[in-house]
């Protein structure tokens, strides 16, 4: 398992739940951010969340596809740069990535690389 990836995978997820639910990927499951987990509908921040999707669809689905409609474009542009942020970022630290990798987890052992 790769740290800089899952890492780039978070941005991604980051992009597109804020873009659509107007939420973390953390705060659409329900750990953490505020508001979520109360029962209301949208959180303090305006956010939908699983609970609120589970236990109004139709509103839930509505809100989705009006967020959608206004944030895509900005949502393209952020995944854009994120993807050449990443790429740009492991190929500069191409060597320092490799050197933690060899000398630190590696004998550790435990499947994990940055």
């Amino acid at each position: 398992m790769s740290l800089i990836n899952l890492a780039e995978s978070y941005a991604y997820a980051t992009t597109i739940t804020s873009g659509v639910f107007g939420n973390s990927p953390v705060g659409l499951i329900g750990f953490g951010d505020a508001g979520v987990g109360s029962t209301a509908m949208a959180t303090t921040n305006g956010g939908l969340s699983l609970q609120s999707i589970i236990s109004d669809p139709g509103s839930s689905f509505d809100t989705m596809q009006a967020n959608f409609t206004a944030n895509y474009q900005a949502m393209a542009v952020q995944a854009i740069g994120i993807g050449l942020t990443f790429k740009f970022a492991k190929k500069l630290l191409r060597k320092p990535i490799s050197n933690v990798n060899r000398n630190l987890m590696k004998p550790l052992g435990i499947g994990v690389r940055l």
